[in-house]
């Protein structure tokens, strides 16, 4: 019989890539001898770059042999029957000392049409933002695919698209289909589905170390891309107080909450059917639930299995949580998400107890020549 629960902690994986920064140096984090850090993986169920537990007796063992032998005690029965032993978020920071290219992914139909078993909508919280640093989310009007073609060819695709300034603490939810990217002097928390499918559609003319410029999915993006334009600002509006806690994103692929606080909040979890992960973002914090107590920093992740009754949050001087979880009360035992919904931004307060393409990082063509940890699909 399997040993009891706990709230499990996780080794970082750390992605060296032609755009990264290093400021995760100041969160204490060392990826020697990699040059820089663009991305550091906090919880990831990827094929080959699972998560490694790193605390309890479960220490050494992956994320989703933990599943495997938990199964719905650690997930949620929902989550389990529908995704089995892959977690189906992937969670990290992304530091950009350089733009990233501007991109689109998937939505789960078209990937799955393509022999992927899940698209990509996911979201971003800004942890710092230098001044003058801009991000793209979207169209800055309803645009045809042949404007589009017309400007991503005469090389003014930026003309057409969406840009702002952002500030720590902004949030923006990236629907699947939607053309964005990260500017230069951005740190952000990510949460995302499992995916690792991006199509890359412009990457400013620029080169690689060995003097290549990196592939370009221009054809298969165009089936992915959503054209309508931004209405108003594309960050969410919400409104954070201390020890409160506020809904920054809910879509079926996760909600995600922003906890802001500077003394003990307890939650009652029993209503809820699936696991709880905090990502840290700001400060010093601990997780106790399942009496176990789990202390983390920026960058750190901590999830409470759906078994978990209730979970303490403790913090040394103020701190911010991201809370993310999935809501299954609609769910059925259907092995795939229904993909007519509308993501919703909420701004306001909830009681404490409510509750391919080739990845942009990497620098190569093709396949046999990649170190960078991420799959291809040509």
């Amino acid at each position: 019989m399997a040993s009891a629960l706990y709230p499990l902690k996780f080794l970082p994986l750390y992605k060296n890539v032609i755009w990264g920064g290093n400021r995760l140096r100041d969160y204490g984090f060392n990826y020697d001898p990699l040059p820089n850090c663009g991305e550091l993986w906090a919880l990831s169920s990827v094929k080959d770059h699972e998560s490694v537990i790193s605390n309890g007796f479960l220490a050494d063992n992956t994320l989703n042999e933990a599943i495997e032998i938990y199964m719905g005690d650690l997930v949620g029965d929902k989550v389990y029957n529908r995704y089995g032993t892959e977690f189906p978020l992937l969670v990290k920071l992304i530091d950009a000392a350089r733009d990233l290219s501007i991109q689109v992914h998937p939505d789960d139909e078209l990937a799955q049409r393509r022999g992927m078993p899940w698209g990509k909508t996911e979201m971003w919280y800004v942890m710092q933002a230098d001044e003058g640093s801009r991000l793209i989310s979207g169209f800055r009007r309803d645009t045809t695919p042949e404007e589009y073609k017309a400007a991503l060819e005469a090389g003014h695709l930026t003309d057409l698209l969406h840009a702002e300034q952002p500030e720590a603490g902004d949030v923006y939810f990236i629907p699947a289909g939607r053309v964005h990217a990260l500017g230069a002097g951005i740190m952000v928390a990510e949460i995302q589905q499992t995916s690792d499918c991006t199509y890359r559609i412009y990457d400013y003319d620029r080169v690689d170390k060995d003097g290549k410029k990196r592939q370009l999915h221009t054809a298969e993006a165009m089936d992915a891309i959503d054209f309508s334009g931004i209405q108003g600002h594309a960050h969410t509006h919400y409104h954070a107080h201390m020890n409160e806690t506020v809904t920054l994103a809910a879509c079926p692929y996760f909600n995600t909450h922003l906890i802001p606080f500077d003394t003990p909040i307890r939650k009652n979890l029993e209503e809820l059917d699936t696991f709880v992960l905090y990502l840290c973002v700001e400060g010093l914090a601990a997780v106790k639930s399942m009496d176990t107590i789990v202390p983390m920093h920026v960058g750190e992740c901590v999830l409470v299995p759906a078994a978990a009754d209730s979970v303490e949050l403790f913090c040394e001087g103020p701190a911010k949580l991201l809370e993310v979880t999935i809501d299954t009360t609609d769910w059925d035992d259907a092995p795939s998400m229904e993909n007519d919904w509308v993501a919703q931004f909420i701004g306001g307060l909830r009681d404490e107890h409510e509750h391919c393409g080739c990845h942009d990082d990497c620098e190569h063509d093709h396949p046999d020549d990649c170190d960078c940890g991420h799959h291809h699909h040509e």
